[in-house]
C-alpha cells in the first residue's frame, strides 16, 4: 500500500488465491485490513509474474519459513533488483539475522539487500497516519533507491548505513515488547513497563555494540522510537501476545487469541542464542524465554529482574 501510494506499479504476490483476487478487484483485504481501501495493485499466487521485471522486491513472511520461501523464488529475481527486508526476527538454529538468510537464499550480494524499520505499527499505517521510518543498506544509493520508492505524503523514510543496528532493533524490540506485555497482563503499572523499556532498550543497545552496530541507531527511529510503540501499542502484536500470556493463558491458547504472527515469540529463543555466543547479558530476554518455554512464573521472572545485583546504570553494565 505504502509503495503504490507513492506511484509504484506493486504486484503482491502470495499463497491465497482469494486474497490475491480480493486485493485486485475489490482493493481490499476484509481478513487482515478491515474497512480499508487499498490503492490499486495486482494480486497474484504466481510468483512469476510478480517478480518478473521487478526492480524492487520486498519481502514480508513469518521470520522463520523465510529460507524455505526464498529458496524457491531465488531463480525469478531480476539479476540487478534491489531486496528489501521486512522481517522483524531472528532465524533459529541459525542465529542469522533476516539480511543474512536473504543473501544466502537468493544468492544476492549484501549491497543489495536493504532493511525498513521504525515505529511502523501496520493498522495506523492502513489508515495513512503519518509516521517515519528507516531505510538501512550497506550501498548508499540502494538505500537512497528504496526511501524514494516508498516516500509519500504519510510514510517518511530516513537512510541509514547501520544495517547490524536497525535490524537488530527490529527483532529485539519483538522480545522486550512481550516482556512489557506480561508484565500489564498481570496488572503492573506504567513504572513497570518505563522500567522494562528502558532496560530492554540496555540489552539491544549492548548486543548491537557488540555485533558492530553504531550506538547512535538505538536512540533513533528504528530503536528508540519502534521500541516505545511497539511496546505501548494494544495494536503491536507481541504487546498482544504477552498481555495474554500476563493473564494465564499458555503459549499456545496465547497465539491462538493473537490471531496473527508475533515474531518475539519465536525469536527470543534465536536473540538468546546469539547474545550467549558473544557474550552479551540480557535478562529481559533470558525472562522471555524462560517463561514461555520453561514455564517460568511471570511474577518469577519480574521479581528475578529486581533481585539482579545493584551496579550503576550504563549500557555496558
Amino acid at each position: 500500500m505504502v509503495l503504490a501510494d507513492a506511484g509504484c506499479d506493486v504486484r503482491l504476490w502470495g499463497r491465497n488465491a482469494q486474497v490475491a483476487h480480493e486485493v485486485t478487484t475489490d482493493r481490499a483485504n476484509a481478513r487482515y485490513l478491515p474497512g480499508v481501501e487499498l490503492p490499486s495493485m495486482t494480486g497474484t499466487t504466481d510468483a512469476a509474474e510478480a517478480l518478473a521485471g521487478a526492480q524492487l522486491v520486498v519481502v514480508a513472511v513469518p521470520s522463520q519459513v523465510a529460507r524455505a520461501t526464498l529458496r524457491e523464488l531465488r531463480h525469478l529475481v531480476e539479476p540487478d533488483a534491489v531486496i528489501v527486508s521486512l522481517m522483524k526476527g531472528v532465524e533459529l538454529g541459525t542465529d542469522e539475522r533476516m539480511t543474512q538468510v536473504i543473501v544466502e537464499a537468493l544468492e544476492v550480494p549484501l549491497s543489495r539487500v536493504a532493511v525498513v524499520s521504525g515505529p511502523n505499527l501496520a493498522p495506523e499505517i492502513a489508515q495513512r497516519q503519518p509516521t517515519a521510518t528507516v531505510v538501512a543498506c550497506s550501498d548508499e544509493s540502494a538505500a537512497r533507491f528504496v526511501a524514494d520508492a516508498c516516500s509519500n505524503a504519510y510514510f517518511r523514510p530516513y537512510t541509514n548505513g547501520d544495517v547490524v543496528g536497525v535490524e537488530l532493533c527490529g527483532a529485539v524490540k519483538n522480545v522486550i515488547a512481550l516482556a512489557v506485555g506480561m508484565a500489564q497482563g498481570r496488572g503492573f503499572g506504567s513504572n513497570t513497563v518505563a522500567t522494562v523499556i528502558t532496560r530492554g532498550l540496555v540489552e539491544i543497545t549492548r548486543l548491537g555494540l557488540e555485533l558492530g552496530a553504531d550506538a547512535e541507531t538505538f536512540a533513533g527511529l528504528a530503536g528508540m522510537g519502534d521500541l516505545v510503540a511497539t511496546c505501548t501499542s494494544p495494536l503491536s502484536r507481541n504487546n498482544t501476545l504477552g498481555r495474554h500470556i500476563g493473564e494465564g493463558m499458555s503459549l499456545e491458547e496465547a497465539v491462538v487469541a493473537t490471531g496473527t504472527t508475533a515474531e518475539g515469540a519465536k525469536s527470543c529463543r534465536s536473540v538468546l542464542d546469539l547474545a550467549t555466543k558473544h557474550g552479551v547479558d540480557m535478562p529481559i530476554t533470558a525472562g522471555v524465554v524462560a517463561v514461555l518455554y520453561e514455564g517460568l512464573p511471570v511474577e518469577e521472572m519480574a521479581r528475578g529482574l529486581l533481585s539482579r545485583p545493584q551496579k550503576a546504570e550504563g549500557v555496558g553494565r
